[in-house]
């Protein structure tokens, strides 16, 4: 039995297998999704930013206006304020915010100066899926605080 090859020196059997194992490698990356970011991931991308810090519980200082239930993921309104009398010796310098079900959990930081007057912005993000969004305010003493809150999404915003 004699084997036909191509020009290239591929047989017909060779190229048939190769198209085939690439075409089931695309088929599991396309049926994987993209990928989520976790509590973990943003544990990660938190000591990024405040290094060994720990964060206390901000819920007492730090007001997240969210939706509960966001219709629509594409465009989720976000506002934040921290309670805080911004003064030279007592202000917030970073609030960031994180998402822990988006393919990146970092959604925007903002710094403040005692210049800034309150500590408080309002944006829109986008989120993929139900999940929770986490502020962290680190204040001109060294301190963390942090809260989160659970955003339920119906349509998400990242292609899913």
């Amino acid at each position: 039995m004699s084997k036909q090859m191509t020009a290239a020196g591929i047989t017909r059997r060779h190229f048939i297998v190769t198209v085939g194992a690439g075409s089931a490698a695309a088929a599991a990356l396309i049926a994987a999704g993209p990928a989520k970011a976790d509590l973990a991931m943003v544990e990660e991308s938190l000591s990024k930013l405040i290094g060994d810090a720990t964060a206390e519980d901000g819920a007492e200082i730090i007001r997240l206006d969210l939706p509960q239930i966001a219709e629509n993921g594409n465009t989720v309104p976000l506002g934040v304020s921290i309670d805080s009398p911004m003064t030279p010796d007592s202000y917030v310098r970073h609030l960031h915010v994180f998402a822990d079900g988006n393919p990146r959990p970092d959604v925007v930081s903002f710094h403040f100066s005692p210049k800034s007057g309150l500590a408080e912005a309002s944006t829109r993000m986008r989120l993929a899926q139900t999940q929770n969004i986490v502020a962290v305010a680190e204040m001109s003493d060294g301190k963390v605080y942090r809260t989160q809150a659970e955003v339920k999404v119906t349509i998400g915003g990242c292609g899913g």
